[in-house]
């Protein structure tokens, strides 16, 4: 019988894991140090959960299933939604703002390729209750100093203000609708598509040409001053400008230089209202992207109370490609105790127990192997000792200590061999 895994799913195998978990737990200390607290929701939710956020159409991009109860279900695609679905049901009456983080998988009904796969995870945070400059600089701050602490070089943060594109569309009185599609084309990036959607509606030349200049400015915050200019008589948009300065300057002060202003970065969905940033690895070609967030109003969409929120999500696969981690050489156990004869067994467990009590990672030979087999399954794990129970020197009160990588041996007293182990290791 042949079983193969699912299309668009992965294995991960021990060195895989092992830089998984080193990753993940460097972005708990991260955010942690930043106040923020995890939480964990469901893998399936209910359906409307993302058709309400996120609009019928998604039901084709998802795992969805009517359970035996005729409850119509989906597996989650991404998190947002089920953390304002949390909020709304747990924490509406908590002080704000909350600071919440999340870790886990996602499913996306989509063709499998490099970078995209129909199981995925996203390691993010929101910070619920805090939409000013403030909130949203100490939000990008943490971004960017978690892929700091991780030693990724090379990236690049790229922030936008949706209010400066809103702005404009809102003066020549789009509805709200076709406004989200306009954005969602921004978003997407194609020039040819805005260019023919935006001939379809009755938009000004003067506002197409705005729009059609600002989606292409890139640069430092100097550009700034440029945007301005270009922005005379557009109320709303020099207001959302105005929020944009600020948050550069509140950037500095958490020490974030090194960005770039996109007024390219959009949303296609009408909750989010302001500030928007995406962090890219240029080396990953066209999966570039490694994490994106912004500031939203999701709850009211659901039918809560208004409460602008500010949040983000790496792409947890894509950030362990951008980081390339050695999968090779893997450090499986410590120390592998070998029972020389079948009479030492007790005592090599009773070692092998002390060990693990000790905090050292150990293994006992359990396969009955003879020594330089069992020397070199040691070898295979990569322990560090070995440690040799023979029946003449457990009576004078020894054991044998190998030291696997100088090729090296000597006998130490029984009473004193783990916390001799303990310091080498």
């Amino acid at each position: 019988m042949d079983i193969s895994r699912p299309r668009g799913t992965r294995d991960f195998l021990f060195a895989e894991m092992r830089n998984r978990k080193e990753v993940e737990g460097v972005l708990r200390r991260t955010f942690e140090t930043y106040g923020y607290h995890e939480i964990k929701t469901p893998i399936f939710e209910e359906l409307k959960l993302f058709t309400v956020k996120s609009g019928e159409e998604v039901v084709n991009q998802i795992y969805h299933f009517t359970d035996k109860g005729g409850r119509e279900l989906a597996l989650r695609p991404e998190l947002t939604a089920p953390v304002a679905r949390l909020y709304m049901n747990e924490m509406q009456k908590k002080p704000k703002p909350i600071k919440m983080y999340y870790f886990g998988s996602c499913f996306r009904y989509e063709r499998p390729q490099a970078g995209r796969f129909r199981q995925f995870w996203q390691f993010g945070c929101e910070l619920i209750g805090g939409s000013s400059p403030l909130a949203e600089a100490e939000v990008i701050s943490l971004a960017s100093r978690s892929l700091h602490e991780l030693g990724l070089d090379g990236f690049e943060v790229h922030i936008g203000h949706l209010g400066i594109l809103r702005g404009i569309l809102g003066r020549e009185e789009i509805s709200p609708g076709l406004q989200d599609r306009i954005m969602g084309v921004i978003d997407k990036g194609d020039v040819e598509e805005l260019e023919a959607l935006l001939g379809e509606v009755e938009v000004s030349g003067e506002s197409r040409e705005l729009l059609m200049k600002l989606i292409g400015t890139q640069g430092g915050p100097e550009v700034l001053d440029e945007v301005e200019e270009y922005l005379g008589g557009y109320s709303e948009s020099l207001e959302a400008l105005e929020e944009f300065r600020k948050l550069v300057e509140t950037l500095h002060y958490f020490g974030v230089e090194d960005y770039h202003v996109n007024l390219g970065i959009a949303r296609g969905l009408d909750y989010y209202t302001g500030i928007v940033f995406e962090i890219y690895v240029p080396e990953l070609g066209a999966q570039k992207q490694i994490c994106g967030g912004g500031t939203y109003n999701l709850v009211e969409t659901f039918g809560g109370e208004r409460v602008e929120s500010t949040g983000f999500a790496f792409g947890f696969d894509r950030l362990m490609n951008a980081l390339g981690m050695d999968e090779e050489n893997m450090r499986m156990v410590d120390v592998f105790v070998i029972p020389i004869q079948d009479s030492t067994v007790p005592e090599a467990i009773r070692i092998t127990q002390e060990l693990r009590a000790a905090g050292v990672s150990a293994d006992l030979e359990l396969a009955g192997r003879k020594l330089r087999k069992a020397l070199s399954h040691a070898d295979n794990l990569g322990a560090r000792f070995a440690v040799l129970t023979g029946e003449r020197e457990l009576q004078e009160g020894k054991v044998t200590v190998k030291d696997m990588e100088r090729n090296s041996q000597e006998t130490l007293p029984r009473d004193e061999m783990v916390d001799k182990i303990k310091g080498r290791c």
